[in-house]
């Protein structure tokens, strides 16, 4: 049931197309943010990505395309805030499934992002988590999973700049000023370590399309996502 390598590269390749195509559409409208800004207030850029799971879930699966719910049609109750939207939702009935964020950053300015995503992403499962624990999403308990595409780029690879000046000693994993990579990799690996998603996948994608996608991290491929996924409806009861 794996999804083929090539699809999903291709996917993550339309990622950069998409955001380009965005660029130019709001400079030739003339928008205030048609800058890098612009490549991503216009959404839709990783739309690619998104289609390939619902053609799974779909496909293999089998779930009726009406239980695919997305964008502001994929809001879910939250338990520390009424209402949380998701980018995918798999629905059977008053049962929830399976529900999917996606996130990206590009550069070049890699730090000005990381706390936000990394707060959002903690925020959103614990919230969902809690909510689950009180029966707000159905019977069972639904699949989460967390999907990370972070511009593969000397600014994003590379030792970050500030040293960390904490009250105390950091984690051990960030001694050394680690990358903006290395961050992501780490907030994706224990996300899933500690149970908050499901699944995670994380992609270093270049903006050179003659530079090769990476997935730099055997436990965080997309291979493994869906893997996950798919296991998980095969195995949890009431779905």
């Amino acid at each position: 049931m794996a999804v083929p390598n090539s699809q999903f590269e291709d996917a993550v390749r339309k990622f950069w197309e998409v955001r380009e195509q965005q660029t130019a559409k709001q400079i030739a409208e003339g928008k205030q943010d048609a800058g890098l800004r612009g490549s991503v207030t216009g959404g839709a850029h990783l739309d690619a990505l998104t289609t390939l799971i619902v053609e799974h879930v779909t496909g293999p699966l089998k779930y009726p395309a009406s239980s695919i719910y997305l964008g502001k049609r994929a809001e879910l109750p939250g338990y520390y805030r009424p209402t949380k939207q998701w980018d995918l939702i798999v629905k059977d009935g008053e049962q929830l499934v399976a529900a999917i964020e996606f996130k990206s950053q590009a550069g070049p300015s890699f730090g000005n992002n990381f706390n936000n995503r990394t707060e959002e992403a903690i925020g959103s499962a614990v919230d969902t988590q809690r909510a689950i624990a009180k029966g707000l999403l159905g019977g069972a308990r639904p699949w989460l999973g967390y999907l990370f595409v972070l511009e593969d780029d000397a600014g994003s690879t590379k030792p970050a700049s500030r040293d960390f000046k904490p009250q105390f000693r950091v984690d051990g994993a960030f001694e050394g000023r680690p990358s903006y990579a290395e961050r992501y990799r780490l907030l994706c690996k224990r996300l899933v370590e500690d149970e908050l998603y499901d699944a995670a996948c994380f992609v270093l994608a270049p903006r050179d399309p003659g530079r090769p996608i990476s997935q730099p991290d055997d436990t965080l491929t997309f291979d493994k996502f869906i893997s996950s996924l798919t296991e998980h409806v095969k195995r949890e009861p009431g779905l």
